[in-house]
């Protein structure tokens, strides 16, 4: 089983002709709201992927609607919290290139206090995997009693502060970084060469499974001396706000069912290009059976 302790927001997306400046009051020509959060999406990536999974989260009542939406894609919501407390909640600017800049407010997401974290430590078992991002309070005391409790923790440090740097991370069985997490990790430049940054987290981390995302140039997995590279697919993009997260849920989704390493990288990285092919966020995850169609036409 996978418990994934991982932030739900509501995301507020403005289409802009260029990322707004300092100074600057630019004119969007699209708005709308949709379910996002780093937990939240990739929960939702790995339902859709076929996955089994349990959300750990808060979410203020009057946006229960976000809670069912992880419902109705086959998400075990039963450990996600109601509050009087408002939302996590993210603003969001795409640009007409495809990138995005993203203002984050943390609300419901920094709520979680020691007693409740025990409580959902009690309901795992040894061997269970634990997913986090950095969008959720509270990691510095979980991380270490997850391990006590003989659990794998996966972890992607984003968004990356320098608060990561003095989490117990040797107790991580696998982390996912892009390159400027990685840059920051390890102390490099981010315009450091892929191999450089993976013998970086081979020094910082040297015990654990690292997935490096790096956009157009693909994705590295490495453990120890064994390393393997996902191309990036030839696609144009037009949103990347969740492909990260899109690319986790559905590499934790074919681990989980068995799939070697490079199979896990083939799929991540295929429903990854899929998502960032149409806009938004939690509602441009590929569903499993697209991505199965894609991997039999041959996309990667």
């Amino acid at each position: 089983m996978l418990y994934n302790l991982g932030s739900i927001n509501l995301d507020h997306f403005y289409r802009v002709p260029h990322l707004v400046g300092p100074g600057e009051t630019l004119a969007s020509h699209d708005y709308r709201v949709g379910l996002g959060g780093k937990g939240a999406n990739q929960s939702l990536a790995m339902a859709r992927a076929g996955g089994t999974l349990c959300h750990w989260g808060r979410l203020s009542r009057q946006d229960a609607w976000a809670r069912d939406t992880l419902a109705r894609a086959g998400v075990d919501v039963t450990g996600v919290e109601l509050v009087d407390e408002p939302s996590g909640h993210a603003v969001i600017q795409v640009d007409d290139r495809g990138e995005n800049a993203i203002i984050l407010f943390p609300g419901a997401n920094h709520g979680f206090r020691a007693p409740g974290l025990a409580a959902l430590l009690a309901g795992t078992a040894p061997g269970d995997w634990l997913l986090l991002q950095n969008e959720c309070n509270g990691l510095d005391q979980l991380i270490p009693l997850a391990a006590d409790h003989g659990l794998r923790i996966a972890f992607n440090p984003a968004p990356m502060t320098v608060a990561v740097l003095d989490l117990p991370l040797s107790h991580c069985q696998l982390l996912f970084v892009n390159r400027p997490e990685a840059a920051q990790l390890t102390g490099q430049a981010v315009t450091s060469e892929a191999e450089a940054l993976l013998d970086g987290l081979a020094r910082t981390l040297p015990s654990c499974e690292t997935v490096l995302t790096l956009g157009g140039e693909g994705a590295w997995y490495q453990h120890g001396n064994q390393r393997r590279h996902q191309p990036a697919l030839p696609i144009r993009p037009v949103d990347t706000t969740a492909a990260g997260d899109t690319f986790i849920g559905y590499y934790l989704a074919a681990l989980q069912a068995g799939h070697p390493v490079a199979e896990c990288l083939r799929r991540a990285a295929t429903a990854a290009a899929l998502g960032v092919q149409r806009p938004g966020a939690a509602e441009s995850i590929p569903d499993g059976d697209e991505v199965e169609r894609a991997l039999r036409d041959g996309l990667a």
